[in-house]
């Protein structure tokens, strides 16, 4: 079911990440393997453990915080990085 309440909020693009899920990830056995984009700057990175997505998740938004506004990406994905 999906909560319809309202966001306590306004959501902001500065805190927004694209997750893609590869194709070896397998849900059904906990087996995943992901990759984050941050949707302002492009900084995207593969993940295969939860510590890794929480670390990107912490430093992305450190930064944001820290300095001025991010432009937005040039154009194109940044070509993602696969977990060792």
């Amino acid at each position: 079911m999906i909560d319809a309440s309202p966001l306590p909020a306004p959501l902001s693009p500065q805190r927004a990440f694209i997750v893609q899920l590869c194709a070896e990830t397998d849900v059904a056995t906990g087996h995943l393997v992901w990759r984050v984009e941050h949707a302002v700057s492009g900084q995207a990175t593969a993940f295969d453990t939860w510590e890794g997505l929480l670390a990107l998740l912490a430093r992305v938004l450190a930064e944001q915080a820290a300095g001025p506004p991010v432009e937005p990406a040039s154009v194109g994905p940044s070509s993602p990085r696969r977990p060792p």
